[in-house]
């Protein structure tokens, strides 16, 4: 991944331009402190995806997700549905924000990335490893998206347009289209963007067409929209206001589903199942979010540079009908689950010496969350073969909850040399939960805290090389949905959640300079605590501790004005103890598999091309469970014109045939007792071809 010479200027995820940075040949990352910070200041491993490498990747066919995956070197491959279950970074759970706004929840449904559409999104900024600076759920790493905004001047314009296909049936063929509007005055301005997608079925490299993911949900015939909107107002010379809104909807709108032929026997079964025509639910599988997110900037109070952020975001998440087994045959239940998330965030930036930079601030938050179970008429679904689902009832998923959070940090940095810096710094979480009563087992509330540092120390070389060092400590919950309402004798009360923490160190250096662009590090993760799934899917914590440990590195070796080549590389290693005290593999549908990129690429100032291989190593734990690894190719080519760029790109490239990660982990949770195999096994896409139209004016 090659980091450019760009002058970015962002606040601490509060928007893309709330500060007016000096110029600079440095590029600006917010991820990496929560102020804008230059990476060649921050002693950890940060990656930047700037909009053209992730242009480059979605124009060959892939999700927003997939093509995360293939750019930075220690984000797991994606899992091709809607969720992205299991697409850790250094084998941990990674913490997605929207400018600066959290996807994630203490409920985590997965579906981070199925929240912006593509066409919004500026660049991506990603930092590697446990982080104490943004709370829970950091522990393998951040990547903050940062949104598309406006600029002053005359109205500009940009349009796109796009189709893929497999060209396996009639009803292979997804369809794009998107528009955006900006400017304004230097006091105003602004931007509008739109972007709707339809997609339509799958089919996996041997022709067939793939099975929907019951489990998590997926992507077949899906139609998403995405309206998103922003506001710059200069309120005086000092000071700016941003506020940006998105309306966001992600949902089934097909009729395709599975036929179950045995549904209506005495000894009913899920075995001969096949895709059918006529499928229809009460409650379909849909991701609908709003967001709004309010920055303040004020240059110069009390002497310091402060932001103010508040934040609103509202999420309803619908899943697909999923057959549970009861007496008599199969009962199909979908799920609704509700979260609304607000916060504050406020933060000085203060330089009290030439060599001496603090940073410390305050985060408010608050998290809601309540979730609901459609059961379906049995009489219905046994007699159409689970293709109708009626609404028999509703009754309560999981008990509602609700966290409240207040946290105060402090960074500094030293320059104790004009190669030397230090960095050091602190956060305390406290969190206030309430639990509802759930089916007649009594909720209640608690509380906990947590305290979390981080170190580490930068040398500049100052001829392109630098090494860092870094120690730091980030967190996890046990989802609260799960860990309560399963049982009475787990009192809310007497047993307060805590806040499962993991220390990571960390050793890197990166080098850009000449025709190079290298960075690398290795990294050892630990906790003393492990989260694990039961059988009927309510999670349990254990006291087993747990580490991982790897290598993740990037490289473009630049061969003249329009050669490039290079890749990426992870290897990870996830391990736990076990009762008798020894290491052993962490278990298949937990842990990361290795992986590893390669590509060579040609550009120039109107033409471009690029041939990508992805490789993901087998797994095997210690119990038997094997997860079976694959290599895809991709290949892309794009051509500027004098009506707008088209872009040609095809997604396995060989037509491989081969089952996802996500689709053996399905099929080792819900295998046998939810049903056979082959309902869960998700299957890779086949070859997928996409051609693409844009147009900036």
């Amino acid at each position: 991944m090659r980091v450019r010479t760009l002058c970015i200027a962002t606040t601490f995820g509060l928007g893309a331009s709330s500060l007016q940075a000096a110029e600079s040949s440095e590029t600006m990352v917010v991820v990496g402190s929560r102020t804008p910070t230059a990476i060649s200041q921050i002693p950890g491993t940060v990656w930047v995806v700037e909009n053209e490498e992730l242009r480059e990747q979605l124009d060959s066919g892939a999700d927003l997700k997939t093509a995360l995956g293939k750019l930075i070197p220690s984000l797991d491959f994606a899992p091709q549905g809607r969720t992205n279950y299991g697409q850790n970074m250094r084998g941990r759970s990674v913490q997605v924000l929207i400018d600066g706004v959290s996807m994630n929840g203490s409920r985590s449904l997965s579906r981070q990335f199925d929240a912006i559409d593509p066409f919004n999104v500026e660049r991506v900024e990603v930092l590697s490893g446990a982080s104490s600076l943004y709370g829970g759920g950091a522990t393998g790493g951040l990547i903050n998206i940062i949104t598309k905004t406006g600029e002053a001047g005359p109205p500009a314009f940009e349009t796109e347009i796009g189709v893929s296909s497999g060209l396996n049936a009639g009803d292979d063929l997804d369809r794009r289209i998107a528009q955006s509007a900006s400017g304004g005055t230097e006091r105003v301005h602004g931007r509008i963007g739109v972007a709707y997608q339809q997609n339509g079925r799958y089919y996996d490299g041997g022709g067939d067409e793939i099975f929907p993911d019951l489990s998590q949900t997926d992507l077949q015939d899906n139609r998403s929209i995405d309206v998103m909107g922003s506001l710059h107002f200069q309120l005086a010379e000092q000071q700016t206001l941003e506020v940006m809104g998105q309306l966001y909807d992600s949902g089934y709108e097909g009729d395709r589903g599975i036929y179950f032929p045995h549904l209506d026997r005495a000894d009913a079964d899920l075995g001969a199942a096949e895709i059918r025509d006529g499928f229809g639910a009460d409650r379909e599988p849909e991701t609908d979010r709003k967001l709004l997110n309010v920055n303040y900037h004020h240059g110069d109070l009390l002497g310091q540079d402060f932001y103010l952020q508040a934040y609103h975001r509202e999420e309803r998440a619908n899943f697909q009908a999923f057959p549970y087994p009861v007496s008599g045959g199969y009962e199909f239940r979908a799920s609704r689950q509700n979260t609304d998330l607000s916060g504050i965030k406020a933060l000085f930036a203060a330089e009290p010496g030439d060599a001496l930079s603090i940073t410390y601030g305050v985060d408010l938050d608050r998290e809601d969350f309540d979730a609901s179970q459609m059961i379906f008429d049995k009489a219905t679904s046994d007699a159409t073969g689970g293709l109708r689902q009626d609404e028999r009832a509703v009754e309560p998923r999981y008990p509602g909850y609700r966290v409240d959070g207040v946290s105060a940090f402090t960074q500094a940095d030293w320059q104790v040399t004009e190669g030397l810096k230090l960095s050091g710094g602190v956060r305390r979480q406290h969190m206030d939960v309430e639990v509802d009563d759930f089916k007649g087992i009594p909720g209640g509330s608690n509380d906990y805290d947590v305290t979390l540092i981080n170190a580490g120390a930068l040398y500049d070389f100052h001829n392109g090389h630098q090494v860092w060092t870094n120690y730091s400590e980030g967190f996890e919950l046990p989802d609260p949905a799960k860990y309560y309402g399963k049982s009475a004798d787990i009192s809310v009360s007497a047993n307060p959640l805590s806040g499962i923490e993991t220390d990571q160190v960390e050793l890197g250096w990166r080098y850009r300079g000449g025709d190079w662009s290298t960075q690398t590090a290795i990294y050892y993760a630990w906790s003393d605590k492990a989260i694990e799934n039961a059988d009927d899917l309510s999670v349990s914590v254990i006291d087993q501790k747990k580490r991982d440990y790897g290598l993740e590195a990037a490289v473009t070796r630049y061969l003249g004005q329009q050669w490039q080549l290079g890749g990426t590389l992870h290897l990870v290693r996830s391990e736990q103890k076990d009762e008798e005290g020894d290491w052993q593999k962490r278990d298949a549908r937990y842990a990361s598999l290795s992986s590893a990129t390669a590509f060579v690429g040609w550009s120039d100032h109107d033409t471009s091309a690029r041939l990508q291989a992805n490789h993901y190593r087998d797994l095997e734990d210690d119990d038997g469970r094997e997860i079976e690894g694959y290599t895809t190719l991709d290949v892309s080519a794009s051509q500027q014109t004098g009506f707008g760029k088209v872009s040609l790109g095809v997604t396995n490239l060989l037509d491989k045939q081969y089952s996802t990660v996500w689709g053996q982990r399905a099929a080792m949770f819900y295998s046998p007792y939810y049903g056979p195999e082959y309902l869960y096994d998700f299957q890779g896409r086949g070859r997928t071809y996409t051609l693409t139209w844009s147009k900036s004016y």
